[in-house]
């Protein structure tokens, strides 16, 4: 059986440049959801309580579908493009799942 993988965490930029990144992530997001069948989930969001935290999840089949979304030209596209924004923090974890169920 392969482990789903999670990414979780934050990273906190620049309050001017929040939104600006926030966007860019928006859009790779819609790629990456379209895209990568290996992508289960996968959201950013601006923290309502910090005007410089965007909050990370992202869920994948395996780490396999992670590495290679980091190989992706809208990723490389996407870090082209915020170039020059400022990141200020970040913390953000990989965790392996090796089983779950619903709350149903």
């Amino acid at each position: 059986m392969t482990e789903e993988v999670i990414v979780a965490g934050w990273m906190d930029y620049e309050p001017a440049d929040r939104d600006t990144m926030l966007g860019h992530l928006v859009e790779a997001g819609k790629h990456t959801r379209e895209q990568e069948p290996g992508c289960l989930d996968y959201a950013m969001t601006a923290d309502p309580s910090d005007e410089r935290r965007i909050r990370v999840y992202e869920r994948w089949a395996s780490q396999q579908a992670l590495d290679e979304h980091f190989t992706t030209a809208h990723i490389k596209d996407f870090r082209a493009a915020t170039t020059g924004l400022t990141r200020v923090g970040v913390f953000l974890e990989v965790l392996t799942i090796g089983a779950s169920r619903s709350m149903r």
